[in-house]
């Protein structure tokens, strides 16, 4: 395993070099050999796994997308087939002499039983997270002690990305679940030797409950969703409490605008904390790991840094699945290049990236890690509905989310749509709730809004409607769900 020191300082041949080694031996030694459902789209489509040499090979293999992964009428447990399922034949086939050799020696210095739970500790599934079940049931997808030692890896290497040193606190504030988030938090904190405590969220210690955990504990670092952050902020606000000792504010499992920091900052500031860091995570369960952004301005990003020794990204057109140049703007595809469980390859995430990946230094790190933009938004395919039909007009609901996140003066804010008079057959509508911060003039909030939304997505709310606060968090469902529920199409189904 490499270390970041010794990943920064490869060249871009050099980083090419390994992903090219590591993706032949993976494909031959372990995705071809165990994985069925890789096995079977090898032979389907006629392709030798040792013709797959280098990264540009890739291109040569389909796609695998949540489609793959969804039971449907006629299958079930579809997921077990993307699970790496090894047997004593199966790896005396696969692995090359110099490997079993290692294995044979193993097993006549220490005995049977010692090489057993050596393979057990690599293969045998011991934890699970599952998407969150958006559009479709939640997937699960299990990790083995192999891919768990990759998780507490991926984690350390995001506190040490963040400057997070042993001796500081770590409060964790992510919802308690099955979920990649929460447990990327625990086992970073693990790797990192950090004093951490995570609450569960607001459905686990309440809203008071992680208030008086952040008073107490003191912790340099926050992590948690936007959204419930940012509540658990404006609440200890309002109770005066005081801050000053955060350093550092990590966000996950939604899109963070540059608007959004700066919010989260003067708040923060309000409470005496100075010189804050806000830092945007990305991840998806697929992957079993998530990458994050290095100290910036808060009106930057530097893109978030990746684990090259442990996967590869490609960047392709949505429509004709080509593969984009560095820089360019397209979807995100995944391959695993150290996975065991559940395992993927030339995997669609259904994110669109504006910026693509950049293998340049980062100036703000001095790292020559490749990292992805963080211009990051779903496309509008059967694995998520971000893009909905609104009045006639297809519209990216992304870009309401980023309009309305970054209006100063809006404390909170969700958007519905909806029929007229919930008319089935009537034109669409689209209601704005929004909390104002103190001294807001409302009029002027609600014509900003109107025109913002216009310039952004060439549609105007038919209705901007202002709310107590406690009501827009019982809409948002911030302190029980495990994301707010930002953006509700209440339109009946057809």
């Amino acid at each position: 395993m490499y270390s970041w020191k010794q990943l920064a300082a490869l060249s871009r041949e050099d980083i090419g070099t390994l992903q090219n080694r590591k993706l032949h031996s993976f494909i031959n030694e372990y995705l071809y050999p165990f994985s069925p459902h890789y096995k079977k789209l090898f032979d389907d489509n006629k392709i030798d796994p040792r013709s797959i040499k280098t990264v540009a090979d890739l291109r040569r293999i389909p796609f695998t997308s949540k489609l793959d992964l969804i039971d449907t009428e006629h299958t079930t447990d579809k997921f077990k087939d993307f699970m790496l399922q090894p047997d004593a034949e199966k790896i005396k086939k696969a692995w090359p002499t110099g490997k079993l050799a290692r294995l044979a020696a193993q097993k006549i210095l220490h005995g049977k039983e010692r090489v057993e739970h050596r393979l057990a500790k690599e293969f045998r599934p011991v934890f699970v997270t599952y998407t969150t079940g958006t559009t479709n049931k939640p997937t699960p997808f299990l990790y083995t002690n192999h891919d768990i030692e990759n998780l507490y890896m991926s984690g350390g290497r995001m506190m040490q990305l963040f400057d997070v040193k042993p001796d500081q606190k770590v409060l964790n504030i992510f919802p308690y679940a099955p979920h990649l988030a929460f447990w990327q938090v625990v086992f970073g904190g693990f790797a990192a030797c950090n004093l951490s405590l995570s609450t569960g969220g607001g459905k686990t210690l309440g809203t008071d409950g992680n208030i008086k955990a952040l008073t107490k504990m003191r912790p340099t670092l926050v992590l948690g969703v936007p959204s419930y952050v940012y509540h658990v902020l404006r609440v200890a606000a309002e109770q005066k409490c005081d801050l000053s000792f955060v350093k550092r504010v990590v966000l996950g499992a939604s899109k963070v605008t540059r608007g959004f920091k700066q919010k989260l900052a003067s708040l923060l500031e309000s409470m005496g904390a100075t010189d804050v860091s806000i830092f945007g995570t990305y991840g998806f369960t697929e992957a079993r790991c998530a990458w994050a952004e290095s100290p910036t301005p808060l009106d930057e990003s530097s893109g978030y840094h990746l684990y090259p020794d442990k996967e590869i990204f490609e960047v392709v057109d949505p429509k004709t699945g080509e593969v984009k140049a560095e820089g360019e703007d397209g979807e995100l595809v995944y391959t695993a290049l150290d996975s065991r469980a559940s395992s993927v390859l030339r995997y669609r995430t259904g994110d669109y990236v504006i910026g693509g990946i950049m293998y340049g230094r980062c100036p703000y790190k001095n790292w020559y890690i490749p990292r992805i933009s963080s211009d990051i938004s779903r496309l509008s395919d059967v694995k998520d509905l971000q893009l909905s039909k609104v009045k006639g007009a297809l519209v990216n609901l992304n870009h309401f989310a980023a309009v309305l996140s970054d209006v100063e003066m809006i404390e909170e804010w969700q958007l519905e749509i909806r029929k007229k008079d919930n008319d089935p057959f009537e034109v669409d509508e689209l209601v704005v709730y929004v909390c104002e911060r103190p001294g807001c003039d409302r009029d002027a909030l609600a014509d900003q809004i109107r025109r913002d939304m216009v310039s952004s997505t060439e549609v105007a709310p038919n209705r901007v409607e202002f709310i107590p606060i406690h009501e827009m968090v019982d809409r948002l469902q911030i302190e029980v769900a495990n994301k707010e529920k930002r953006i509700v199409d209440a339109r009946p189904k057809t």
